[in-house]
C-alpha cells in the first residue's frame, strides 16, 4: 500500500465538533492553515473568561473555542444573507471568515485582564492586527481582504459590522458560549433566530428585519444580565483586579532590584520598560499564555513581599478577599477604617495597598455608537430605540455603575 505523505495533499476541509454549535465546517483551506499556525494554537492556552472558573467552575473554555465558534456563526450569517439576495463572492466569504477567526489572536494571558500590563496599553485588537499582518506576509497576501474588513476599510460596510459592532458574531458566540459553560441560562440567546433576521440595506449596512425586533431586544438584555451576573459579578471583578495588581506589584518589585522567579518570557516583560513594540516583544508575547502567569503566582506565594504573597495566595488557594458591592461610592471613613484594621492585622503600614474600591460600569445599548437598525417592509430603516414596537430598548440606554470595596477577609476577626 502506498501512503502519500505530501502535506500539500492533506485534506484541510475538516469538520469540528463543538459543544455549543454542533458541527463546524472549515470550507476554505486557508482557514485550516491559520488554525494550525502556532499563533492561533496558543489560544488553546488562553482562557476565554480569565479567572471566572473560580466563581463558575465550568468556565474553563478558551479563546480557541470562541474563535472557532465565531467563525462558524460568520459562515451561517453569510449564507443567510446570500439567500436573501446579497451578492457575496468566495473571496469575500473567505476574507470575512478569516477576519473573525483571527479577531482575538492578539489576546495575552488571561485575555483582557493583563493586556495593558504586559504591552503598555496595547489593546488586543492592535496586537491582533499586527499578527494578522505578519501572517499575511507568511501566506503571500492571502489575508489582504480579511485585514481590510477587520479594520473597517473594506468598501462594503456590513462585513466589518459582522466582525465588530453592537450586534456582531463575536458577541453572539461569546454570550451563548459563556452561558453554556457557566450555566447561567440568562445568556442563552437564540443565535440562529437572530442571524436569520439579518439583512443588508441599500447603503450596504447590516440591518435587522423589523419582525426580529424582540429577538434583538432579548439579545441586548441577555448581554446586560450576563455582564452583571457573570463578567461583573463582584468576585469575578475582584479576581480580574487581583491579576492586574499582582503583575503591577511584580513589576514594581523587580524595578527595585528584587529578583522574582518567572518563566523567561514573563520575566522579560516584568523588566521591560515603556516603549514601542519591538520584534522581540512580539516574538516573546506570542510564546506566552495563562500557564506562565499561573506558574509565577504559585512561586510568588512564598515571596518575602507581604503584598505580593498575599494576593497570589488569594488566587492560587482561592481564599479571596472580602467584597461589598454598592450602587454608590463608599464612604472614605469606611475605607480608612478597613486600611487601619489591615495595618493592625498584618503589622504593616501600607494597608492601603490591600484595600481598594473597584468600579464597573455598563451601557447595555449605545444609541450613538453603531446603532442597530430595523429594516421596514417599505425598505426604510429605523433605529431600534425609535421603533414604536420596542419594549425594552428605551430602558437600557443608560449607563449603570457599581462599586466594589475589597479588603482582607481576616480583618473581620478583629475586635473594634
Amino acid at each position: 500500500m502506498c501512503i502519500n505523505t505530501d502535506v500539500s495533499m492533506q485534506n484541510k476541509l475538516k469538520i469540528i465538533n463543538d459543544p455549543v454549535h454542533g458541527f463546524i465546517k472549515i470550507p476554505h483551506e486557508i482557514l485550516f492553515d491559520i488554525i494550525e499556525h502556532p499563533y492561533f494554537q496558543r489560544l488553546r492556552r488562553i482562557s476565554q473568561t480569565g479567572l471566572l472558573s473560580l466563581i463558575f467552575p465550568g468556565a474553563t473554555h478558551t479563546r480557541f473555542h470562541h474563535a472557532l465558534g465565531a467563525m462558524h456563526l460568520m459562515f451561517t450569517a453569510l449564507e443567510t444573507l446570500k439567500q436573501k439576495g446579497v451578492k457575496i463572492s468566495d473571496e469575500e466569504e473567505k476574507g470575512a471568515m478569516l477576519a473573525i477567526l483571527m479577531h482575538d489572536i492578539g489576546h495575552g494571558p488571561f485575555s483582557h485582564a493583563l493586556e495593558s500590563m504586559l504591552m503598555d496599553d496595547w489593546h488586543h485588537e492592535n496586537l491582533s492586527l499586527l499578527l494578522m499582518n505578519r501572517l499575511n506576509e507568511e501566506f503571500n497576501g492571502e489575508l489582504n481582504v480579511a485585514i481590510e474588513m477587520f479594520q473597517g476599510k473594506y468598501h462594503r460596510k456590513f462585513f466589518n459590522q459582522l466582525i465588530s459592532s453592537q450586534l456582531d458574531v463575536d458577541r453572539l458566540d461569546y454570550l451563548k458560549r459563556d452561558s453554556f459553560f457557566t450555566g447561567v441560562s440568562e445568556g442563552n440567546i437564540n443565535t440562529q433566530r437572530i442571524i436569520s433576521m439579518m439583512n443588508v440595506c441599500e447603503e450596504g449596512e447590516l440591518v435587522i428585519d423589523a419582525k426580529g425586533i424582540y429577538s434583538i431586544e432579548n439579545f441586548l438584555t441577555a448581554r446586560m444580565f450576563m455582564y452583571w451576573q457573570v463578567y461583573y459579578h463582584k468576585t469575578s471583578a475582584l479576581a480580574e483586579f487581583l491579576l492586574v495588581k499582582i503583575l503591577e506589584r511584580a513589576k514594581y518589585l523587580v524595578s527595585q532590584g528584587i529578583d522574582l522567579p518567572a518563566t523567561e518570557n514573563l520575566k522579560y516583560f516584568l523588566y521591560r520598560g515603556k516603549s514601542s513594540a519591538t520584534d522581540e516583544d512580539v516574538e516573546r508575547f506570542t510564546q506566552m499564555d495563562d500557564n506562565d502567569v499561573i506558574q509565577a503566582m504559585k512561586s510568588w506565594q512564598n515571596s518575602d513581599d507581604i503584598i505580593l504573597s498575599y494576593w497570589c495566595k488569594c488566587v492560587i488557594q482561592r481564599n479571596l478577599p472580602k467584597t461589598i458591592i454598592s450602587s454608590h461610592p463608599f464612604d472614605p471613613k469606611l475605607i480608612e477604617e478597613k486600611i487601619k484594621k489591615t495595618n493592625e492585622f498584618f503589622g504593616i503600614d501600607n494597608g492601603q495597598d490591600l484595600v481598594h474600591e473597584i468600579k464597573r460600569k455598563l451601557l447595555p445599548y449605545d444609541t450613538e455608537k453603531q446603532p442597530i437598525y430595523l429594516l421596514q417592509k417599505s425598505g426604510l430603516k429605523l433605529r431600534l430605540d425609535e421603533s414604536e414596537d420596542q419594549l425594552l430598548s428605551g430602558l437600557i440606554v443608560n449607563k449603570t455603575t457599581r462599586y466594589i470595596l475589597t479588603f482582607p477577609r481576616d480583618i473581620n476577626s478583629l475586635i473594634s
